[in-house]
């Protein structure tokens, strides 16, 4: 599966943050989509085609469904800017 990801703005925070920790950022963002990749059903349920997956490390969510076998990520949730999201 290829998926292009534009997350320079969230990794160029984190590296103002501390020097790395954007690529820290990166790399967690990557070891998830892995995951979903190989295990798609992992993720926590919230609608009956939706899952959610937690990043480890960071405040971040990934939104995302399974249908066939195409997994369509729909959001990168900062859970600390809408609760409930």
């Amino acid at each position: 599966m290829i998926i292009r990801i534009h997350s320079e703005a969230r990794k160029e925070y984190y590296e103002e943050q501390v020097v790395g920790l954007g690529d820290d950022f990166i790399d967690e963002i990557e070891k998830v989509l892995d995951f979903i990749e190989q295990q798609p059903s992992s993720g926590t349920k919230i609608t009956k085609s939706e899952r959610r997956f937690l990043v480890s490390h960071f405040p971040y969510g990934i939104l995302y469904s399974v249908e066939d076998n195409l997994n369509t990520i729909f959001a990168f949730m900062n859970l600390k800017r809408k609760p409930g999201y």
